[in-house]
């Protein structure tokens, strides 16, 4: 039996909140949360924490009632019915159990599917396969299905089975892009680095999330100083992509901020831009203009431990059958990428 603490929120609102656990109203929900959007409602979890029940912010708690039960227990449903009665902003710990423990495990499962596809670090540099869509489509409809009655708005709706689409090239080793695009013979090459980028801002397939995805180099050339990025393509990456959604550099050289256009270019996204200074410490920052909200600096760490996880996932699918149980259990997409014979 897990804790959970009832307690009257901003605007109305009720929450349902194990400890440490995520909510749709924390300032900035990082790449590891997970959402479903429920029955007068929305319910989180951390991807990496063991917790399996979620936290709730409920708008309409008697709505939310139907599924309460089955998620907590009825204990905590009877509970959450007495403090919409009592003046107190907050209530004691109680003990929640699921009342339908195969409902509360499809739940998770779900909200993980839809993380799932968003986030999954998919990497051909550090060997992480791609979830492909249209088996993941299967996953998200088969569980939205098994939590029809808990389910609500955009999650309520089961995605349409997608068209397969061309794919950019799958290379051996993206470490080689950095150098696709070769220097005139006189140019001077300065400086060099390698990097990750910020996940939170592009659309998924696009980049490759590795931590050694991107790379730039300093070029002087005919009196002008160029920095020239590539950033590996993830795989799998369409090979069409409308010029609204391809990404671009942002470059910091020294503190003046320049943006470059980036191309696909034998399995890479490259593009250059001059700046003004030939000795300044050179940040690149890959991102999708207009996609995704700027809160803070992301965390390498985090990323780092997605990846584990991910991998972690692959390594228990191997050999899986696919009529597993528990929240934990495979998903379709990753048995089938598991089992994949591929250059991963």
């Amino acid at each position: 039996m897990s804790e959970v603490m009832i307690r009257r929120l901003a605007d109305g609102l009720t929450g349902i909140l194990p400890p440490g656990a995520p909510t749709v109203l924390d300032a900035a929900a990082d790449v590891d949360v997970m959402v479903l959007e429920v029955a007068g409602g929305h319910l989180s979890w951390n991807v990496l924490a063991p917790q399996q029940l979620p936290s709730a912010v409920i708008d309409d708690a008697e709505l939310a009632q139907q599924w309460v039960w089955a998620l907590y227990g009825e204990a905590l449903a009877l509970a959450l019915d007495a403090s919409a009665r009592t003046p107190e902003r907050e209530t004691p710990v109680y003990g929640a159990e699921p009342g339908q423990p195969a409902l509360a495990a499809s739940a998770r499962r779900l909200a993980y599917a839809h993380w799932a596809s968003r986030w999954w670090p998919a990497s051909t540099i550090d060997a992480i396969p791609p979830l492909d869509p249209e088996v993941l489509d299967r996953d998200i409809a088969a569980l939205t299905e098994e939590c029809e009655f808990l389910v609500d708005g955009a999650d309520a709706v089961a995605p349409a089975v997608r068209a397969p689409v061309d794919a950019l090239p799958r290379a051996a080793d993206y470490a080689l892009a950095a150098g696709a695009e070769g220097d005139g013979p006189g140019a001077l090459v300065l400086a060099r680095g390698r990097g990750g980028w910020d996940w939170r801002y592009c659309p998924p397939g696009l980049v490759d999330a590795s931590e050694r995805a991107v790379s730039w180099r300093v070029v002087r050339e005919d009196g002008a100083t160029t920095v020239a990025v590539s950033a590996a393509a993830a795989p799998e990456a369409p090979a069409d992509v409308a010029a609204y959604l391809r990404p671009w550099a942002r470059i910091d050289s020294g503190g003046t901020l320049v943006e470059a256009a980036l191309t696909p270019s034998g399995g890479a996204w490259v593009g250059a831009a001059a700046v003004s200074s030939a000795g300044a410490p050179v940040h690149v920052d890959i991102h999708v203009p207009g996609f995704g909200i700027r809160t803070g600096d992301a965390s390498v760490d985090l990323r780092s431990r997605i990846r584990d996880f991910a991998a972690a996932r692959l390594r228990r699918a191997v050999g899986v059958s696919a009529d597993g149980q528990g929240s934990d259990a495979p998903l379709l997409a990753e048995i089938a990428a598991a089992a994949e014979d591929s250059d991963f």
